[in-house]
């Protein structure tokens, strides 16, 4: 870690949301819910984090919930994204969301693709 790699660094919105794979609307968003409490305010009213902040909570968000790892079950075993954002009481992108972070979705027409196996092309 250099020296302009500190913990105590500041960071902006866009950088914080660099950091942790979001877009910066994303950012003000939990800022403002209170989802990422770490914000520190400059004496214009603008929101910085501290690297450790951001680092601490990219973290915690990687380590999946009890309710991320139910949601994952339900839907290996054929739920659809919908009723399972139903059964957790959420909308469909979020679950979308959570359901891409920790494993393979489904298409429209069947499971998805094993991996490495090539897609094979319809001919008429």
């Amino acid at each position: 870690m250099s020296a302009l790699d500190s913990d105590d660094d500041l960071l902006r919105p866009r950088e914080a949301a660099e950091m942790l794979g979001v877009r910066s609307a994303t950012i003000g968003f939990w800022a403002r819910t209170g989802v990422l409490r770490a914000a520190v305010r400059t004496p214009g009213g603008q929101r910085r984090y501290r690297r450790a902040d951001i680092r601490a909570f990219g973290a915690a968000q990687a380590v999946p919930t009890q309710m991320e790892a139910d949601a994952v079950r339900l839907y290996e075993q054929g739920w659809p994204i919908r009723r399972v954002a139903a059964q957790f009481g959420c909308g469909y992108s979020r679950m979308r969301r959570i359901l891409l972070r920790h494993t393979r979705l489904r298409t429209r027409w069947g499971p998805p693709p094993e991996p490495g196996t090539a897609l094979t092309e319809k001919t008429s």
